[in-house]
């Protein structure tokens, strides 16, 4: 069988749509219309990705409190939202509850396959036989691409898969602006520029919180990011 998505969607002729296409692809589709029912399921086993509503029958935010039950789980599981929401509050709170993703409903099809395999292959970039070349330092930061390891001063940082990779892409080459496009490409994600920005503030508030004096990740306005090492 292909790799397990779970869709959890209220409406039954959405919810069937993307699971018809996904099947189609040669994934293992679960499919479940609310919170409580979906939760049951995950706690026997996890999926491989989620494609989550945020509206789920009677709890107008269940789709928000469910990502926020699986990140307590996992931190690695890919989640994407995929919502007929599209104001830039529920896409910031999507993303800073740990989203991987947020998708509106209007996106195409093969848009939406490209986003799922482009998670499934940072997943697959995990899978590689562990060396030495899998350990980065950089400073204070310690990364280790085969155990989705990432330490600050000795600290483990609970970052997701999505900003796990893109603290490795801004971190192989300190110094250097890395545009947002490139920062993608490098990161092997497709998003856009906004979600780019909620992932980076994201990123910094876990490394200040454990780091009050944390100032890696640098702005450069109007270009992209760069990684300084401290110290």
């Amino acid at each position: 069988m292909g790799r397990r998505v779970a869709i959890i969607e209220d409406e039954p002729a959405i919810r069937e749509n993307y699971a018809a296409v996904l099947r189609r692809q040669g994934y293992e589709v679960f499919t479940y219309s609310n919170r409580r029912e979906a939760m049951e399921a995950f706690l026997h086993r996890l999926p491989e990705l989620v494609l989550l509503d945020i509206g789920l029958e009677e709890e107008v935010e269940g789709g928000f409190e469910l990502c926020q039950e699986l990140r307590r789980i996992s931190h690695y599981l890919p989640i994407i939202f995929l919502t007929a929401r599209d104001s830039e509050f529920d896409t910031v709170s999507g993303l800073r509850l740990g989203a991987d993703d947020y998708l509106t409903k209007d996106i195409s099809m093969p848009h939406l396959l490209a986003r799922i395999a482009a998670l499934f292959r940072r997943i697959d970039a995990l899978r590689t036989p562990p060396s030495k070349e899998n350990v980065m330092t950089r400073g204070s930061l310690l990364v280790d691409s085969h155990r989705l390891l990432t330490t600050w001063k000795g600290i483990q940082i609970d970052l997701t898969l999505t900003e796990f990779w893109i603290v490795y892409a801004l971190a192989q080459h300190p110094g250097h602006v890395k545009k947002r496009e490139k920062l993608m490409q490098e990161a092997n994600i497709l998003v856009d520029d906004s979600t780019i920005t909620s992932h980076i503030k994201r990123i910094r508030k876990k490394f200040t919180q454990s780091d009050p004096q944390f100032t890696a990740i640098e702005t450069v306005y109007g270009m992209g990011y760069r990684w300084n090492i401290d110290g």
